[in-house]
């Protein structure tokens, strides 16, 4: 069974990450989504909330692909983590080639640390690639329509979010 780990913050998880998830499905069997608990972000939605809108959204997808897909937080080693839950590849998206320097040290150390886990990069759709989760944060925010962006669902919730604020 191959099984792959897409790790990131998710925080909220936006058509991107969406798009990269659907493309990661039709290479494994398996596909966990890594929810990184990072304290130092200081994320807007609780690790609990940000697992529950990628369930939510990956319900269809795991349907309509006919693979399993899961929500795993983890607050170790992104390698550990694959580790943890059998993963022989790493999926990373990319926007722009800014991502590409920071996610080629990544590749360089994950690789040093075991290299049994392969790392591939996924690009993001050209109309997902401007999308990032701090700019929809930021948007949303500022009452300006994020609908673009993100499910109706997330769209909903960030605004409930910075309504209560």
């Amino acid at each position: 069974m191959r099984i792959a780990l897409y790790p990131g913050t998710f925080d909220p998880i936006t058509m991107g990450h969406i798009d990269i998830i659907r493309r990661a499905s039709a290479l494994v069997d398996r596909l966990v989504i890594g929810v990184a608990i990072n304290r130092d972000k200081g994320p807007l939605f609780t690790l609990e909330e940000r697992v529950a809108m990628i369930e939510a959204e990956c319900v269809a997808l795991a349907e309509q692909t006919g693979i399993e897909i899961i929500a795993h937080p983890f607050e170790n080693l992104l390698i550990d983590c694959a580790r943890d839950v059998d993963a022989t590849l790493i999926v990373r998206g990319l926007r722009a080639v800014s991502d590409f320097e920071y996610e080629f040290q990544m590749v360089g150390m994950n690789r040093a640390l075991d290299d049994s886990v392969e790392t591939v990069f996924l690009m993001a759709e050209a109309r997902h690639q401007a999308i990032a989760s701090k700019l929809v944060k930021e948007i949303a925010r500022l009452n300006g329509d994020v609908s673009k962006f993100v499910t109706a669902p997330v769209r909903d919730a960030l605004v409930k979010r910075f309504s209560d604020a």
